[in-house]
């Protein structure tokens, strides 16, 4: 499969305890490759278009709330099934589910501040990078060590 690229996000909570280099230490170890990444503040339309799917469940206004309360790092990333990986490697929702070694199995103790988002589907991604980034905050660049990374 060749490269796909996929939304993660740092949510407030890993923002506000210092763990973003470590989380995007993580994802560029495993060989995934940062083509966008920005710090910001989301507004409450741009929260309300991401979570739209779960617009009237019970957690929908909680969880709008919760993203729009301090800055948060979005970022697209790029690599071999790119959504799988960054899936797997951020760990169960509920962090008492989570493997250790997954960053909420490491980071996380409560599904409301379980540090991170991915994107669940390719489908998704792209809708989510959309809403997050425009295309000149998008860089395609190869880094010197793709080689060694993937064949």
């Amino acid at each position: 499969m060749s490269a796909e690229r996929t939304f993660a996000m740092v949510k407030p909570d890993g923002v506000q305890r210092g763990l973003v280099g470590e989380i995007v230490r993580r994802y560029e170890a495993r060989g995934l490759k940062v083509v966008g990444l920005k710090l910001m503040h989301v507004p409450r339309s741009l929260a309300e278009a991401h979570y739209a799917e779960h617009k009237g469940k019970p957690f929908y206004n909680g969880l709008v709330d919760y993203i729009v309360s301090g800055p948060v790092v979005a970022l697209c990333l790029e690599g071999k099934n790119a959504v799988a990986v960054v899936r797997a490697m951020n760990g169960a929702t509920k962090p008492w589910d989570a493997t250790p070694g997954t960053i909420r199995g490491d980071l996380a103790l409560d599904i409301g501040r379980n540090v991170v988002h991915g994107s669940d589907s390719v489908e998704s991604a792209k809708r989510e990078l959309d809403i997050y980034f425009s295309k000149d905050e998008i860089v395609d660049w190869t880094p010197v060590a793709h080689k060694w990374v993937t064949e």
